[in-house]
C-alpha cells in the first residue's frame, strides 16, 4: 500500500486526508518515482479551494494534492529509455505529489545533482522557473536598480540572487525580520507596506530602473509611482488585476534549461534557498496553514521518510 494525500471538496486545508491506496505503476513513458520529500507552493491551497483555480490548472476532485517532488525512480513504464531505477530526480505533477509513490511522465522530470538534497530538490520545480522567468521579463542590467517585492519566499529568495547575480542593485521589501537574511544574499532590504514609495525615495534617490512584484501588486503600485516603465515592470499574482504594459510571468515564461542551473547553483553552494520547515505527511494540514499565512521565508516541505 502506498500513502497518498486526497482532497474531495474543495475547501481549506481540513479536507486534506491522508489514505492509503495501491501502489501505482507507470504506463508507456512513464517512470514511478518513491517520493522522498513534496514542496509546497501558494497555488497548491489556491487549487484546492477555488473551483475556478482548479479547472485552469486541469484539476478536477476528488484528486491528489501538491505538484513538487523529488525522491528515486523505482519503477520504469515501457519504453522509457533515458531513465534507470536508482536515479534521484526532481519534477512535478499537478494534483498528485504528496504521495510514497508518484507516477509521472518520464519528461517532466529532472536529475537531481550530486550534494543537492532532497528537500531543497522538492522545493525548486515552481519555484525556480517562476523566479527565472520574473527575472528575464525585466532582464536587469549592471548599475540598475531593481526593486523585487515579497522576496524572502520561495520565488523571492531565488529571484533575488538571480537579479544580483546579473550584477544589478537590489532592493528588497520583506518583514524586518527578514532583512539580515535578504542582506547575506546581497540585497538592501526595506519593510513594505504603508509608505514604501518614501522609503524607495530614500534608499534610491537616483530612482528605480526595473521591479518585480511577487505578492499582489503594491510593489507594482510604488514602481509606477516611482516613474518606472510598465515594460520592465513583472508579476506573477497580480491576477486581474495587472496595470496596461506590465508583464504576467509564471513558469512557462523561464528560459531553457533554469531549473538545472539553478539546482546545480544550490548543489555548489552559489545558491540556496532555505527550508522553513519539513512536515510529515500526516501534518500536511498544519503545513498548508502555515503555508496560507504567506510568510514563510523560503519553503515548506513534507517528508514522506
Amino acid at each position: 500500500m502506498s500513502r497518498f494525500v486526497q482532497q474531495e471538496r474543495f475547501g481549506g486545508p481540513e479536507q486534506l486526508e491522508v489514505v492509503e491506496r495501491d501502489e501505482p505503476h507507470p504506463g508507456p513513458g512513464q517512470v514511478r518515482v518513491r517520493v522522498a520529500a513534496a514542496g509546497l507552493n501558494p497555488v497548491d491551497w489556491k487549487v484546492g479551494q477555488h473551483e475556478q483555480v482548479a479547472q485552469a490548472f486541469g484539476v478536477t476532485l476528488p484528486a491528489g494534492f501538491g505538484h513538487d517532488l523529488a525522491g528515486t525512480i523505482d519503477e520504469l513504464g515501457e519504453g522509457v529509455l533515458d531513465w534507470s531505477v536508482g536515479d534521484r530526480v526532481f519534477g512535478g505533477r499537478r494534483g498528485a505529489a504528496v504521495a510514497d509513490h508518484v507516477v509521472v511522465e518520464a519528461s517532466a522530470l529532472t536529475r537531481t545533482p550530486d550534494g543537492l538534497d532532497d528537500e531543497v530538490a522538492a522545493a525548486l520545480p515552481i519555484a525556480a522557473r517562476t523566479a527565472d522567468a520574473a527575472v528575464g521579463a525585466v532582464a536587469p542590467r549592471p548599475g540598475e536598480t531593481v526593486l523585487i517585492g515579497g522576496a524572502a519566499g520561495g520565488v523571492g529568495v531565488l529571484a533575488t540572487q538571480l537579479a544580483v547575480a546579473s550584477g544589478a542593485r537590489v532592493v528588497a521589501t520583506a518583514s524586518a525580520s527578514n532583512h539580515e537574511f535578504l542582506r547575506e544574499l546581497g540585497a538592501e532590504p526595506v519593510a513594505y507596506g504603508d509608505g514604501l514609495v518614501e522609503r524607495l525615495r530614500a534608499i534610491a534617490p537616483e530612482g528605480v530602473d526595473a521591479a518585480i512584484d511577487l505578492h499582489g501588486t503594491s510593489t507594482i503600485d510604488a514602481a509606477l509611482e516611482l516613474g518606472v516603465d510598465p515594460g520592465r515592470i513583472s508579476a506573477i499574482a497580480a491576477g486581474p488585476d495587472v496595470p496596461a504594459g506590465v508583464i504576467s510571468t509564471g513558469g512557462g515564461g523561464a528560459s531553457e534549461g533554469a531549473l538545472g542551473r539553478i539546482a546545480a547553483a544550490l548543489a555548489d553552494g552559489s545558491m540556496v534557498l532555505p527550508i522553513e520547515r519539513s512536515f510529515p505527511i500526516e501534518r500536511v494540514r498544519e503545513a498548508v496553514e502555515l503555508q496560507r499565512g504567506g510568510h514563510v521565508r523560503g519553503k515548506l516541505v513534507i517528508s514522506m521518510r
